[in-house]
């Protein structure tokens, strides 16, 4: 990851001789971030009545923002709607003052008759018979996207609605990627990919060039990776249709940075706390690896993250006593592991004490900050089934299902895996792939799986930790939703 990008986002390209400091970098408390909330609400409606006054033409501008649809990348869990929610109060209130005609806001949590609605591409269709005929944009943010009504409706203006029109901040790799099948390998800057924590916008004619390609030529990819990338390089069409037309009013800066002046939106930076952090007690670290990597791998756990966990057991092929490690009966496979990963799940419904609310799986070669993560889960029910971490999704075109990454970590409520043994749901073999199996079982139970942008399948670059170089994965380890391969911005 290049520093100023690390930088801009709120963390700092890590030499290995710091990641153990880095792991104990402290955020700012819920108390901090809730008034400075408060204090950008009161300034936005200041704001916006003052450019109202100005502009002497609210007519004009309630109309505007009348013809934009704004879609809310939302999620069912208790924790992401009340953000959600947050967020779409905040649009209502700001359009208040601008007149008494209410813009569109839409939910993709309230769009999931299939699984596939957070994909975005399928709901095309629907936006397209639904809006296109009143509308003029289609502008999508994430829960924690802050949005400034008046500039937004600036920024557009700069635009011709009348063309196919991608707009967003511009992301690129610096150097091609195996998740992004190693597109554009000679030079991968050149391809351009929106950021969504800025908010991305896609005008009334692309929405239906897109609808209408969707209904006569349906999604070839199996599986969804990185969404930003993957709608970016569909509506690109391989040169065919547009590229993303890059917005520097999208920004992802604080509110109240000295950068984000011109901002039309903003990004919440904190970590999420809500109350008190949870108790390392409550929260069962299990550490999946097998016999050839006890050397290689897990001696830079102990070196690194074990010292703060409370609750922590290593899972293993051979039981060897100087780590120690646990034998599951169940032979290592060279891929899949989902034999080991139940055996690790009934384990911890059976040996566990019952007081225990989570459950974190994690491989050998990952590394997680135990402490931003009794600040999160603090945000979760544990009497809920939930089971949180970097979400992918498989067949989401044609009825297939979302998973949580077990490379970047799974995180489960002791409800969902007591939802999970409950069920007839498990491996078809011990080498199949763990993480796709448990998402096909919760989307069985309708129990969705909760993505969080601070779980990451890996930070994309390899560096040398104790006597082990290896490409490691992060959870945790910054507080805003950065993309874990390198990428850079415009």
């Amino acid at each position: 990851m290049p520093r100023e990008e690390a930088e801009e986002r709120g963390c700092l390209a890590m030499p290995p001789a710091l990641v153990a400091r880095f792991f104990l970098l402290s955020f700012c408390t819920r108390a901090l971030a809730l008034n400075v909330a408060a204090e950008d609400a009161k300034d936005s409606t200041e704001l916006l009545s003052q450019a109202s006054e100005k502009s002497g033409n609210s007519t004009k501008i309630a109309k505007e923002l009348k013809e934009i649809v704004f879609v809310i990348q939302s999620q069912r869990n208790s924790f992401h709607l009340k953000k959600a929610d947050d967020l779409k109060q905040s649009i209502f209130k700001q359009a208040a003052v601008l007149g008494k005609e209410m813009p569109t806001v839409l939910l993709t949590h309230e769009m999931d008759r299939h699984e596939g609605a957070w994909t975005i591409l399928p709901l095309m269709h629907e936006f397209s018979v639904t809006y296109s005929r009143n509308s003029s944009w289609f502008f999508f943010c994430d829960e924690d996207t802050r949005i400034h009504i008046v500039k937004l409706l600036k920024t557009l203006r700069r635009y011709d609605k009348s063309k196919e029109l991608f707009l967003g901040k511009a992301l690129h790799d610096d150097e091609s990627t195996i998740i992004h099948h190693y597109a554009f390998a000679e030079n991968p800057t050149v391809f351009k990919f929106p950021d969504f924590a800025a908010g991305w916008a896609l005008s009334i004619p692309l929405i239906k060039k897109l609808a209408k390609r969707l209904k006569n030529e349906p999604l070839k990819s199996d599986f969804t990776i990185d969404l930003k990338y993957e709608i970016a390089l569909y509506i690109w069409e391989k040169g065919n249709g547009p590229h993303l037309t890059p917005v520097p009013e999208f920004c992802t800066e604080d509110f109240d940075s000295p950068n984000a002046a011109d901002c039309a939106t903003t990004f919440t930076n904190f970590l999420p706390l809500c109350g008190n952090p949870v108790k390392k007690t409550d929260i069962f670290v299990a550490v999946k690896t097998c016999r050839r990597f006890h050397e290689d791998r897990i001696p830079v756990v102990k070196q690194t993250w074990e010292g703060e966990a409370g609750l922590i057991e290593y899972y293993s092929d051979y039981a060897e006593s100087s780590i120690p490690t646990v034998d599951l009966g169940v032979p290592n496979t060279e891929r899949g592991h989902c034999g080991k990963t139940f055996a690790i799940l009934e384990r911890f419904l059976n040996h566990s004490p019952d007081t225990t609310p989570w459950l974190v799986i994690v491989d050998d070669d990952t590394l997680i900050s135990i402490s931003r993560l009794q600040k999160l889960l603090s945000c979760y029910d544990p009497s809920e089934p939930v089971i949180i971490g970097e979400r992918y999704g498989y067949g989401l075109g044609s009825g297939g299902y979302s998973y949580i990454t077990g490379g970047g970590g799974m995180v489960f409520s002791r409800a969902a895996i007591q939802r999970l043994f409950a069920s007839k749901c498990r491996c078809y073999s011990n080498d199949a792939p763990d993480d796709m199996v448990i998402g096909m079982c919760f989307s069985g139970l309708r129990i969705p799986v909760t993505h969080s942008p601070l779980f990451h399948q890996t930070w994309g670059q390899q560096f040398k930790l104790g006597n082990s170089s290896h490409t490691w994965s992060f959870i945790l380890e910054h507080s805003s939703p950065l993309t874990h391969w390198p990428v850079n911005t415009e």
